[in-house]
């Protein structure tokens, strides 16, 4: 891997200021929230409720950013020289940092309130994630901590609560989104599915309740396709946000097979292509690619 000197990063990071337009010309902040409601669609159980409703909508009291154009992901945050490289030679505008969960995959050494600043700097929007407890049918050995049924709810809380003191701590302010990383997980298995419904509406209140959005993201055939089902029940609150992987190789976030473009308009994020190696400035990362039309993280405190 070939950096960027960090005389070179420093000169750079002095001469952006906060929101600059990328060279690129992608996307940009846009305050307005954009929404379309929900027809009312009952769905059958789990998710069964006495009266369809759309995803509740009791956030939007708060600041909202969102971004349109492209994006990605690294398991660990990159080095400054990395970033500052890509942010002028890249199609990027968007990056996500896994900023807070007991089962991250890589380390976030990186990941300070002072990279934050120096990457907002330059340009770039940040997506947080955090990731924490799984389905309870989960299969992936390296992420062992599974939620209980029969506290799902109170978990998600609880987990919401983590997530929200790792925004404060990096400077993230209030409106910035926390995507609830849930891996893919097997379908058919109510009990399961009902359990990430209910982790989720616990995540969902007290992200709200600590002045941040929600966000979750998952594959688009197992927790998109159980939350799509419960917000058609009328269970709420539902995320405010949503980014689904499914690894097509197309860049766009609507006219997707199993998520209604009717719901989540204007708040989502696609990841649809998986891991690869690309290099921009000379600087090389694997990284995962997404395309936004969604909330990205606001300012500090």
């Amino acid at each position: 891997m070939h950096l960027l000197s960090r005389t070179a990063l420093l000169a750079v990071a002095l001469v952006m200021l906060p929101g600059t337009a990328r060279a690129s010309g992608l996307g940009g902040w846009d305050p307005a929230a954009v929404r379309a409601a929900a027809p009312p669609v009952v769905r059958p159980a789990p998710f069964a409720a006495p009266h369809a409703a759309p995803p509740d909508d009791s956030a939007d009291g708060l600041p909202e950013y969102r971004f349109t154009g492209a994006g990605f992901d690294a398991c660990s945050a990159p080095p400054l020289e990395a970033m500052s490289a890509w942010s002028v030679a890249s199609p990027y505008g968007a990056v996500n940092i896994y900023s807070s969960g007991g089962q991250r995959a890589c380390s976030q050494d990186r990941l300070t309130p002072q990279w934050v600043g120096m990457v907002r700097a330059m340009g770039w929007r940040l997506v947080p994630t955090h990731v924490g407890l799984q389905a309870p049918c989960a299969e992936r050995a390296d992420k062992p901590l599974r939620i209980t049924p029969a506290r799902a709810e109170e978990q998600g809380e609880q987990e919401a609560g983590e997530a929200a003191a790792a925004l404060q701590v990096l400077g993230l302010g209030p409106g910035s989104p926390v995507y609830l990383d849930m891996e893919a997980y097997p379908t058919g298995d109510a009990v399961c599915s009902r359990a990430v419904v209910d982790f989720t509406v616990g995540w969902t209140r007290a992200l709200r309740a600590a002045g941040y959005r929600s966000g979750f993201y998952s594959s688009l055939n197992s927790g998109i396709a159980d939350l799509v089902t419960a917000a058609r029940a009328g269970r709420a609150p539902m995320p405010d946000a949503i980014w689904y992987a499914r690894w097509d190789g197309h860049p766009t976030t609507t006219g997707q097979a199993g998520l209604p473009d009717d719901l989540w308009t204007g708040r989502r994020i696609h990841q649809y292509r998986g891991g690869a190696d690309e290099t921009y400035g000379g600087v090389t990362l694997n990284v995962d690619r997404d395309e936004l039309d969604g909330l990205v993280a606001g300012g500090a405190w």
